[in-house]
């Protein structure tokens, strides 16, 4: 595997063996010194063109507990408000030696452009592309129902999962929608009208209009942030109502499954797609999302850049 770009293309194989490497890895925040030489001497640089807190960091961090060298990069206050383009920076990295580029960038595509293009000798982990793919976002939470649902056949197959919210703008409902696919789960996605993709029959996913109906048989409920930045018109007629019908509250507790888990990808709009009782509740694993993207991003570099699973 030479990129991450999306998990569309992701075999089962790999995606199992990025979340194997992810639970040794994990081992790593026990010890006392929470680092592993084995990127000593690498460079990473994450390429943000959007804001991010959890993702970016996530990356840093992962990248120094196994000791290479990182470098941020973030488009306010670079050359890229001068105008210059994705390939001038690229072989501005390439120049500068980078092995691995973490990208983030409005634009859908931007990602594969950069690994597809002979811009760059380095490896290339796509970080988020427009409305396109997350493909860590989407096996850190296939890594997190793993673990905490403990699926004894290593995948999650049989495992019903609900994702609710602003799908047609969400990055992270589409590479967990393939991703869940491949690893045998069964995919409902919910959303008023007006948030579904028009072309969501093609999709491998039953849909679903009504939050309730669909909370019953659900073992996973994955709330998604409504992305008012990328919504240019009215989708729904106040956010109010929008909680009312689509947010994950308190009073929807008991047409839950009592073993059910709750996650969102962050950052959260309290009150809006879920209130601060659910998120806060023993049912949501979100700060065991943020934990686990960690080890999973430490294995996918570990991956890219050369290391074997045997290695550990």
């Amino acid at each position: 595997m030479k990129h991450l770009l999306s998990t569309a293309s992701l075999s089962k194989a790999d995606a199992l063996k990025i979340m194997d490497v992810a639970e040794n890895l994990s081992s790593i925040s026990d010890r006392p010194i929470k680092k592993l030489p084995t990127l000593r001497g690498r460079t990473i640089v994450n390429l943000f063109y959007e804001d991010s807190t959890r993702t970016k960091i996530s990356f840093e961090a992962a990248a120094k507990r196994l000791s290479a060298d990182v470098l941020n990069f973030a488009a306010k206050g670079s050359s890229v408000s001068k105008g210059e383009s994705l390939k001038d920076t690229a072989l501005t990295l390439k120049a500068m030696g980078a092995d691995a580029i973490v990208v983030r960038h409005p634009s859908s595509g931007a990602a594969n452009q950069l690994a597809h293009h002979n811009w760059i000798d380095a490896n290339v982990v796509n970080a988020g592309d427009g409305t396109h793919e997350h493909p860590t976002q989407a096996l850190l939470d296939a890594f997190t129902i793993r673990r905490v649902l403990k699926n004894s056949s290593g995948d999650l197959t049989g495992l019903n999962v609900v994702i609710v919210g602003d799908v047609l703008h969400s990055r992270v409902a589409r590479s967990n929608l393939w991703l869940l696919n491949t690893l045998g789960a069964k995919v409902t996605l919910v959303a008023p009208p007006t948030l579904m993709p028009r072309n969501i029959e093609s999709w491998p996913a039953e849909t679903s209009f009504d939050l309730d109906e669909s909370l019953v048989n659900a073992d996973v409920v994955m709330m998604l942030r409504v992305q008012q930045e990328r919504m240019q018109d009215a989708y729904f007629p106040t956010v109010r109502e929008y909680a009312n019908r689509y947010g994950l509250t308190q009073k929807r507790l008991h047409v839950m499954n009592a073993k059910s888990i709750v996650m969102h990808p962050g950052p959260m709009n309290r009150g809006v797609e879920i209130s601060s009782q659910i998120a806060d509740s023993d049912k949501s694993v979100i700060v065991n999302q943020v934990q686990n993207g960690v080890f999973v991003r430490m294995a996918v570099l570990y991956l890219l850049l050369g290391g074997q699973s045997d290695d550990l």
